[in-house]
């Protein structure tokens, strides 16, 4: 049992580190206070490939799998928290359902310029009554002749308003609940769908999440995606792989805490010596590294079982998901704490990830939702 990376992966994480710390953080600050989606960024980080790290070759992707895909997401959000949810919403999610449930039509057509990273894609799952409960979908698809005639709205879309590529979840039989919803691609300039609300939201001010809304709009009948009343298994399957990325998002920002923390105590001085001498401040830096190492290792478990492909990790993402999400939410936390004053102002990257990480136990299942689905497949 080897738990050291490959010499390739670890050029990877070099070569992905380099680019966040020269490419991402010096801009960071400036986008915060517009709320602006960086689309420059955007293409330099589909340019090194990160928008088809899982994905075949065939459709345009670099089919390096799921642990080349946690170390980018970890390292761009040890950066800003934003960047990486980008990376981490487009392959996880809209990109890996085509791939999991597409045709080969539709994956040429829709996966080969996500995975290239020429379009960003979106998943519209949550609505304002539906999110851990995808049977309470209240979004309807009615087929009329040859074409799905879809009507309802979606929230907390991330990617929602500048996304153009979407695959949305729909009830097609509403008797049936969770076993009567289907999914389907829809194109931006669909007529009938627009984004709506945008979101201002506590953390991620980067990453750009709306409202949409779908009155009336019609998509080829070929759009459905996957089979017919069948989509909220294939749901299931892309949160067990969007788990591992959010888990990744989670740990990288703890990771970037934990290093912002690390600098500070060798600098600042009290009682005449550096802050970290005491063993206060030495306890706190040791259990949050410790705690970190440790997430990290439940990733790369989860991510090596993903890319296996014939294996079940359920159990495994969400355990990697819960944990790295609690741990980075606790390691952000202290290094605020340990940064006393200036670790509550604008001016400390560590107030940043402490608001961002936050999102990670919540998006992709809270963590209640991790403790209901480990529980089950505990046989409890």
């Amino acid at each position: 049992m080897d738990f050291t990376l490959s010499e390739d992966e670890a050029a990877f994480r070099a070569k992905v580190r380099e680019f966040a710390e020269t490419e991402i953080r010096p801009i960071v600050p400036k986008l915060e206070k517009t709320e602006e989606f960086h689309w420059e960024t955007v293409k330099k980080m589909a340019e090194l490939g990160l928008f088809g790290l899982i994905f075949s070759k065939k459709y345009g992707g670099l089919e390096l799998g799921y642990i080349y895909y946690a170390i980018a997401v970890e390292e761009i959000s040890r950066v800003c928290g934003s960047h990486g949810i980008t990376v981490a919403s487009h392959n996880s999610l809209c990109s890996n359902h085509i791939n999991i449930a597409g045709t080969e039509e539709q994956k040429l057509k829709y996966l080969t310029p996500l995975a290239k990273g020429d379009k960003l894609g979106a998943w519209a799952l949550t609505e304002p009554n539906a999110g851990s409960d995808a049977g309470a979908t209240q979004t309807t698809a009615v087929l009329d002749s040859d074409e799905w005639v879809i009507n309802g709205t979606k929230q907390f879309i991330t990617q929602g308003s500048v996304a153009e590529i979407y695959v949305v979840i729909a009830s097609t039989d509403k008797q049936k609940k969770q076993k009567g919803i289907s999914a389907f691609i829809v194109e931006k300039g669909t007529p009938g769908f627009r984004p709506g609300q945008l979101e201002h939201k506590l953390g991620l001010k980067i990453s750009d999440t709306s409202e949409l809304i779908f009155e009336d709009c019609r998509v080829p009948e070929e759009n459905m995606l996957g089979e017919k009343d069948n989509a909220f298994y294939d749901v299931m399957k892309i949160l067990d792989g969007g788990r591992i990325s959010i888990g990744a998002m989670a740990l990288g920002l703890g990771q970037g805490a934990l290093d912002e923390a690390i600098k500070y105590v060798k600098v600042r001085r009290q009682f005449g010596k550096p802050i970290g001498k005491f063993q206060a401040i030495q306890w706190h830096l040791a259990n949050m590294a410790t705690e970190i190492e440790a997430a990290r290792l439940l990733i790369y478990r989860a991510a090596y079982l993903a890319n296996k492909k014939s294996v079940k990790y359920t159990k495994e993402s969400a355990m990697a998901k819960l944990y790295a999400s609690e741990v980075g939410m606790r390691a952000t936390r202290l290094a605020v704490q340990i940064l006393g004053g200036l670790g509550y102002t604008k001016r400390a990257v560590v107030e940043r990830h402490m608001r961002d990480v936050k999102l990670c136990e919540i998006g992709e299942g809270t963590s209640e939702i991790q403790r209901l689905v480990i529980a089950r497949l505990l046989g409890i």
